[in-house]
């Protein structure tokens, strides 16, 4: 008898192979803080990207700030410059209004056309002003915007600023005296007490402006030394060159008789007043006063004109020429010269008496 072991498998279960388990996955993003950020929520949707959504403030805020107060500042700066710029072009320009022009200007003078005033003058003083306007504003606008970009670092604003104060009294202290030099060279170019080109008495140096800085003005005097003097040692300022000038002339007549004296010089005077080349520099007519003094040699007659500030030694030279010829011609300085030799000569009267006078 042969058995035969016969399995009978009722269940057949298949075997799902059971994955590896792995990382759990999180489900990270920004914090609340910066999610409450516009700059945070928009770099958090386009890049999916927590660090750089979370630091989007140090990687684009902060440097499109910085950039931003840089740009600012340069086009303030430029518009500034621009600005004055132009208006030393105006200022320059022989079209500016009355009220804007410098002091020798605004008062009336004979010249014929306004526009015949030389204009360097005023545009070095023009370009001065207009340079020293641009360093203010230079300094002033970038310094708001180190201050701005410090700030955007984190620094602490106050205790600089205030060992900024220090250092700047201290730094007063120190250089006053170039203080006062800049300060009082800014006013005489802002008030226009002179320029170059005029004739100028400062006390110690008297002669021709060379060169106006704000911290020291240079004048050359007549015999060729060139003086530099400082700006806050510059206590008054005689401008010969400013306006009108009256140029004043006294001639001794001796004891001639001065009527006719004074007609010979008002005829030599009138000459003057005449003359092309000289009358655009004459304000008013020449004028004969009368005796302006009486000494032991004679009497002395004064004659004024009053005259541009260009053209008083031009025409002070011809009239004490033409009044000096006068009274040559007329005979009046061959009485005066007579007089003067022989001043014991005896007059009509002992002569006729025969009465001898000093010998």
């Amino acid at each position: 008898m042969r058995y035969e072991h016969r399995v009978t498998i009722s269940n057949l279960h298949t075997v799902v192979p059971t994955p590896t388990p792995g990382p759990p996955e999180t489900d990270e993003t920004p914090s609340p803080e910066c999610l409450d950020e516009v700059v945070c929520q928009w770099v958090w949707k386009l890049s999916d990207s927590v660090w750089f959504a979370e630091g989007s403030y140090w990687i684009l805020i902060k440097p499109l700030r910085i950039i931003l107060i840089l740009l600012l500042a340069m086009s303030a700066r430029w518009l500034v410059h621009r600005t004055i710029r132009r208006l030393v072009r105006t200022t320059s320009d022989a079209g500016v209004p009355t009220m804007l022009r410098p002091l020798r200007e605004r008062i009336p003078t004979a010249t014929a056309e306004p526009g015949e005033f030389v204009p360097e003058r005023r545009r070095q003083r023009a370009e001065a002003i207009g340079s020293v306007l641009r360093s203010i504003s230079t300094a002033f606008i970038y310094g708001i915007a180190v201050l701005m970009l410090l700030k955007e670092f984190s620094f602490e604003l106050a205790p600089l600023l205030a060992s900024a104060g220090i250092a700047g009294v201290a730094l007063g202290f120190g250089a006053q005296s170039l203080v006062k030099d800049l300060l009082a060279g800014l006013f005489m170019l802002l008030e226009d007490q002179y320029g170059v080109g005029d004739n100028v008495d400062l006390g110690e140096a008297t002669g021709v402006v060379e060169a106006v800085g704000l911290r020291v003005t240079t004048v050359r005097d007549g015999r060729g030394v060139l003086w530099y003097i400082r700006n806050g040692e510059i206590v008054r300022v005689g401008n010969k060159s400013q306006g009108w000038a009256l140029v004043v002339v006294d001639l001794p007549i001796g004891f001639a008789g001065t009527e006719e004296a004074m007609a010979v010089l008002r005829t030599a005077a009138a000459s003057v007043a005449v003359d092309p080349e000289l009358e655009q520099s004459i304000v008013e007519p020449p004028e004969v006063l009368g005796i302006e003094q009486v000494t032991v040699e004679g009497t002395v007659i004064r004659t004024v004109v009053k005259t541009t500030a260009e053209g008083q030694f031009a025409v002070g030279r011809e009239l004490r020429r033409r009044l000096a010829e006068a009274l040559e011609n007329s005979g009046i300085t061959a009485r005066i010269a007579a007089g003067r030799l022989y001043p014991g000569l005896p007059n009509r009267s002992e002569s006729e008496t025969g009465q001898g006078g000093a010998t």
